[in-house]
């Protein structure tokens, strides 16, 4: 039996273990890329589905923000406001997309690309039409594309509001320990990082690589896996920040019904077989880069492992095995936690008190509808726009 409880929570404890060490490698701040002056071409695409309350902000944003050869394009996609009118009276270049069959962030993205093939930019951006980037930011991102010769991802966070309600600024702690802490880990241990769909870019002749892009509700996700697999592993750009501003509480929970369910459904296709690939080449990074993906969202991964180590305690007591494993699983999630706290100590302060913070229970309960309704029902199938 005791083997019996060891083999139930040994994928826990791999996974509770990646956890921690990339948390922890992820802690040390990377070292800011070099800035060299480029004389290359980029747009930036603005993918815009009935944003017209917050487009105009974003895009004045934007155009002060811009550099030398860099221009924006809005595709506003199946809109039913006046989101194409508002860029157009910003001088801003729209090219309006109507589908109703293929709705998504992915469709409108490989449109704005096939928009650009005749006269294609050097570097092809990407930014959220709620989404702000300053001018340093922007001009490390495309530096950093054109120097990599591959993609690049911007720093993604929420901005710090310590006034929204506490499942918010959880939320937004979360984005921290996903989005700067975890990347840069993962970065550091694989060589790679995820791209998060705002405040990424590549060489133009790299976003055709993916096939699966357009159809997937984690487009941004699918993307960089693509562009991996195919010998182009994104790169973080660690002095680069993009800022989107917190939801209500039920628009947070819309947005990570969206993104999480949407990263479940890859995670558990593509993490097994990384890992898997990763061992039979004998390529190590590729190994982590695997269990990186297997690591659910922390507000699952805590569920799961709290209830694995009662199934796992109760197999114990019923049988009498030794304790050993539940202990050491114990010992690992109390040292992931550490780690957790460790990082909201350097880089969350801002964003949450150590008094929300220890609410997390709070927000572990507050997710599980959304799990369970994940489960039920499937990930979204539409681009789904944040209630604000």
């Amino acid at each position: 039996m005791t083997a019996l409880v060891a083999i139930l929570l040994a994928p826990f404890a791999v996974l509770t273990l990646f956890f921690l060490i990339e948390v922890l490698a992820g802690l040390p701040r990377l070292r800011p890329a070099h800035s060299n002056a480029v004389d290359a071409s980029a747009v930036i695409v603005v993918p815009a589905h009935d944003e017209a309350e917050v487009v105009g902000e974003t895009l004045c944003l934007l155009k002060a923000s811009l550099g030398r050869g860099m221009s924006l394009l809005v595709v506003a996609d199946n809109c039913t406001d006046s989101t194409a009118e508002v860029a157009r009276e910003l001088g801003v270049d729209v090219v309006e997309r109507t589908d109703a069959e293929r709705r998504g962030k992915g469709f409108a993205l490989a449109f704005a690309a096939d928009h650009l093939r005749s006269d294609p930019p050097d570097i092809f951006a990407v930014m959220d039409a709620d989404c702000a980037i300053d001018r340093p930011s922007l001009r490390a991102l495309v530096e950093g594309a054109h120097a990599s010769g591959g993609p690049v991802q911007a720093v993604n966070l929420l901005r710090p509001d310590r006034d929204a309600p506490p499942l918010v600024q959880l939320s937004n702690f979360a984005f921290v320990l996903k989005n700067l802490v975890r990347q840069r880990g993962l970065q550091r241990l694989a060589g790679r990082v995820h791209l998060t769909g705002t405040g990424m870019a590549m060489p133009f002749r790299l976003f055709h690589i993916s096939g699966s892009t357009r159809s997937s509700i984690v487009e941004d996700l699918a993307l960089g896996l693509d562009l991996a697999d195919a010998g182009h592993p994104p790169k973080l750009i660690g002095n680069a920040f993009v800022w989107s501003g917190s939801a209500s509480e039920q628009g947070t929970l819309v947005q990570r019904r969206r993104w999480e369910g949407g990263f479940l459904a890859t995670a558990l296709r593509q993490g097994p077989k990384e890992a898997w690939h990763g061992l039979a080449r004998g390529k190590p990074r590729a190994v982590l880069a695997g269990l990186d993906l297997m690591v659910p969202p922390l507000a699952l991964f805590a569920v799961l492992n709290v209830a694995a180590l009662l199934v796992a305690a109760a197999l114990v007591l019923a049988s009498g095995a030794a304790w050993w494993p539940v202990i050491a699983q114990f010992v690992l999630l109390a040292l992931a936690l550490v780690a957790v706290l460790v990082a909201w100590a350097r880089e969350g302060r801002d964003f949450i008190s150590l008094g929300v913070l220890a609410r997390l229970p709070l927000y572990v309960l507050w997710k599980v509808p959304m799990y369970l309704g994940l489960a039920r029902r499937g990930t979204p199938k539409e681009w789904l726009r944040t209630g604000r």
